[in-house]
């Protein structure tokens, strides 16, 4: 499991020139920027570049047509991202809705009529404090 000195990692999978993909980013950083989520740290994923895309490869839980999405994870085994498991994968979530991924704790774009294609800061506090709450 992840030691308390270890930095929890926000993977931001997104892309150059997509506005939703940058006020994700604001958002989380505007976050990042209180106490209480000083655990985190924020790394950005350019799926249109080959690293991008090797990450949002190797996550393997994150529908390509709902880009921007946000991933979590700690440092596991010769550095490789162990992702935080949801601790209740399917059940129903008020605050995300079907934007909460279903595996593991992490946000995508929901674009039906219901989602909107938004994910606010209420969105992504829930599922950062989901993840202190399961340390």
């Amino acid at each position: 499991m992840i030691s308390t000195q270890e930095k929890i990692t926000i993977h931001v999978f997104g892309k150059e020139g997509c506005d939703k993909c940058s006020m994700l980013n604001r958002r989380i950083d505007k976050l990042l920027s209180e106490p209480q989520y000083a655990r985190f740290k924020k790394t950005y994923h350019d799926v249109m570049t080959e690293d991008g895309l090797v990450h949002f490869c190797l996550a393997q839980c994150v529908n390509p047509s709902q880009i921007p999405a946000m991933l979590l994870s700690y440092p596991g085994p010769e550095g490789m991202p162990q992702y935080l498991r949801n601790p209740e994968p399917g059940a129903e979530d008020k605050v995300c809705g079907a934007s909460k991924l279903y595996q593991f704790l992490g946000l995508q774009t929901d674009y039906s009529a219901a989602g909107k294609g938004i994910i606010t800061p209420k969105m992504i506090s829930s599922i950062l404090d989901q993840a202190l709450e399961s340390l």
